[in-house]
């Protein structure tokens, strides 16, 4: 026994001693073992607090059945977020490639903002490089007439009005003549009453590029067919005139009403025919066929186009370098302010000859006299009434033109002579006009026709870097439409007459008030791209029908 637990004693030292020689010889062995005893519980625990995540979201199962479905879910919510992303980079695409285009969120029109600092002379750069002229004629193209012998008869109208109504009547004689497939004979420019101005229509314009430039849209012809003999009848008999046709009628009036008289007379006359075409009621390419007449078939005479780039070089160096000029069509001839019925600053005296002269050329609406201060207050806050010449003065030294600004005046002679003129050449000096620029030998061949002196103001203002408008008018309104489809790159000027009325009858506005007032007002104001609307005004604004993103 005691040999027994001597040999057991030896035995449990021999198996001890090596443990013990080993933990003081090698005591890294030993920090290392426990540093793997730390990293597995810590493996351990990461993947137990994993787990206890995943617990929360019932797809998550150690099941391979449930693992499968779990992952056709995870693919599924994959694609989903990839979709997501997909769109809303092209959204972001589309935005920055979107073309600069004003909306109008009642009379407010929100436009984009650009990061260029705001410029007195050019619109935004952004917005000249969004859109571009696509009305012109299609160079190689088929020819969309039907031989001669095929026409439904001929059309003839009177342009009536001045030089800018007349325009807008001829470009709507050729798209009537489209709609009815019917041949147009050359309009007659009708003397106006208050142009008293008998001018043909090879006095202003070039007939032949005119013919040639529509050759493939509609047949023109420069007189009556010479197998229609009677031709006084044509001017005078009711037997050979449409006179129903209201204002802004739609194409489908033209071919129930009028094509069948056309052809069963063969000729015949519409008699009025001021705004007797709507704009959206009428397919989108007669619109633009309208704006092909009037940006590229109807051009003015060549000796008129050329004294309108001498009088618009001029202008560019008035200073004896290259300067930028702004135009304003400052309409306050007597006519003009008589027509309107607005009440304007003046002696007791202008008053009482005013009221005369309204009573005598306006008698319906004169009557008595008693309603027309009434009338006058309410169309001044409408903004209805034409800016007078120092208010324009004021409007314009607020948006920050300086007292050297180059200015070409279009009118005819103002209301009230120097005195009514005085505020504004006070402010802005250097103020011409036509007469002024060119001598009277370089104007003599153009005073033959009131028209053609017109037409020389309205190719200057077009040609400006600035244009400002005081009132309504086909003039404004064709060069405001000119002006965009070149490319919106010249401003526009159009005041908020309304807001103006307000701002200059406030005695208590300080003038940074007022500044800030017009400035804010009129940033978008400058014939910027703008939506089209239902009964929009083609000739103010053609970018729908005949503009393309650039």
């Amino acid at each position: 026994m005691a040999e027994l637990r001597h040999s057991s004693s030896l035995g449990s030292r021999a198996g001890s001693s090596p443990m013990k020689r080993d933990d003081t010889a090698s005591p890294l062995i030993h920090e290392q073992h426990a540093d793997d005893d730390d990293d597995g519980r810590s493996r351990h625990l990461f993947r137990d607090r994993v787990r206890s995540i995943w617990s929360y979201f019932p797809f998550v199962s150690d099941d391979p059945r449930v693992s499968q479905q779990n992952s056709r879910i995870s693919l599924c919510l994959a694609l989903f977020v990839v979709v997501a992303g997909l769109i809303s980079i092209l959204s972001i695409v589309n935005h920055l490639n979107a073309p600069y285009l004003c909306k109008k969120d009642g009379i407010v029109l929100h436009c984009p903002r650009v990061k260029e600092a705001p410029s007195l002379w050019e619109n935004p750069y952004s917005a000249t490089t969004s859109w571009k002229p696509c009305a012109e004629r299609r160079l190689g193209g088929i020819s969309e007439l039907p031989p001669e012998n095929e026409t439904n008869g001929y059309i003839f109208i009177h342009a009536e009005g001045g030089l800018n109504q007349q325009r807008i009547a001829i470009c709507n004689a050729v798209a009537v003549a489209k709609i009815m497939n019917a041949t147009l004979i050359l309009p007659v420019l009708k003397q106006d009453q208050i142009w008293k101005d008998q001018t043909k229509f090879e006095d202003i314009f070039d007939v032949d590029h005119f013919i040639d430039y529509l050759k493939d849209d509609v047949r023109i012809v420069r007189d009556i067919p010479d197998w229609f003999t009677d031709k006084s009848e044509l001017f005078s008999s009711i037997r050979r005139t449409v006179k129903n046709i209201p204002k802004y009628a739609p194409a489908q009036f033209y071919i129930d009403n009028v094509l069948p008289r056309i052809k069963e007379k063969k000729i015949m006359a519409l008699k009025p025919f001021v705004d007797r075409l709507g704009y959206d009621n009428v397919p989108p390419e007669i619109n633009r066929l309208r704006c092909r007449v009037n940006y590229h078939a109807l051009k003015f005479l060549p000796e008129i186009e050329q004294m309108s780039d001498l009088l618009a070089s001029r202008m560019k160096n008035r200073t004896g370098s290259s300067n930028p000029y702004m135009a304003l069509h400052l309409r306050f001839e007597k006519g003009m302010v008589g027509l309107s019925f607005c009440d304007f600053v003046g002696t007791r005296e202008e008053k009482a000859k005013m009221a005369e002269y309204r009573k005598k050329e306006w008698p319906r609406r004169y009557k008595n006299g008693s309603h027309l201060w009434q009338l006058a207050l309410q169309k001044r806050k409408e903004g209805r009434c034409p800016l007078e010449p120092g208010e324009v003065a004021v409007i314009l030294r607020a948006m920050g033109y300086p007292k050297e600004t180059q200015i070409y005046v279009a009118s005819g002679q103002v209301y009230g002579g120097q005195n009514r003129m005085a505020p504004l050449r006070n402010m802005f000096p250097n103020l011409v006009t036509k007469e002024e620029l060119a001598s009277q030998e370089e104007l003599a061949g153009f005073r033959k026709h009131v028209t053609s002196l017109a037409a020389l103001d309205f190719l200057v203002c077009l040609k400006s870097d600035v244009f400002v408008m005081t009132h309504g008018g086909n003039f404004a309104k064709l060069i405001i439409g000119a002006r965009r489809y070149m490319g919106h790159r010249y401003k526009s000027i159009k005041p908020d007459k309304g807001l103006m009325s307000k701002s200059f009858g406030d005695p208590y506005m300080g003038w940074a008030s007022f500044v800030e007032d017009v400035v804010v007002t009129h940033q978008t104001r400058t014939g910027l791209p703008e939506e089209t609307f239902p009964n929009y005004d083609l000739w103010e604004n053609p970018l729908t029908p005949c503009m393309c993103k650039a």
